[in-house]
């Protein structure tokens, strides 16, 4: 008996179906699907937090030294004349940033191996590719989800039951993070 469901799909197909439902169950909180897909997303989507709780602690806080670019009051980088050429001015400023420690890292990239990258635009700038952000939905496991779940040993997605779709009669359900 196999270990997974097979969803009448290649493994290439499978493959990128899970993760990209994955990544919409992650982003969105919750996602509509069949009853057999919500099944096999749930696992993967459950090893996920998991690890995310594990490790959502294991960091340090550095103080590193960055070279900015000094800017104007219109936001356009300052340059000064230098032996006749113009060169950015550059200030020295002190950062705190978070340096994830080895097993964190890890965790980090194997989350990066299942999630898919995702863009996210504004309402107010609908239709516009230049004000698409990136979601980094492994910070986002980290900072948001693994806090919630802490206290919890399991369980954090649910699966209600919709009906029958209309189409095929496929029971459809709910799979949301609890």
């Amino acid at each position: 008996m196999a270990g997974y469901r097979k969803l009448g799909r290649t493994s290439s197909q499978r493959k990128a179906l899970i993760r990209n439902q994955v990544t919409a169950l992650l982003h969105n909180g919750k996602i509509v699907t069949t009853e057999t897909k919500a099944k096999e997303i749930r696992k993967v989507a459950e090893g996920l937090i998991a690890m995310a709780v594990r490790e959502r602690d294991n960091f340090e806080t550095v103080t590193v030294t960055a070279k900015v670019a000094r800017k104007d009051k219109d936001g356009k980088r300052v340059k000064e004349v230098v032996d006749g050429k113009k060169v950015t001015v550059y200030d020295e400023v002190q950062k705190e940033i978070k340096k994830d420690n080895a097993s964190r890292l890890h965790a980090r990239r194997q989350m990066l191996k299942v999630l898919y990258p995702v863009k996210e635009v504004p309402k107010e700038a609908a239709g516009k590719k230049a004000n698409a952000k990136q979601v980094d939905l492994v910070d986002k496991l980290f900072t948001e989800i693994a806090p919630k779940y802490a206290d919890r040993n399991g369980g954090y997605t649910r699966i209600v039951k919709i009906g029958l779709r209309k189409g095929d009669a496929a029971m459809e359900v709910l799979l949301e993070l609890v």
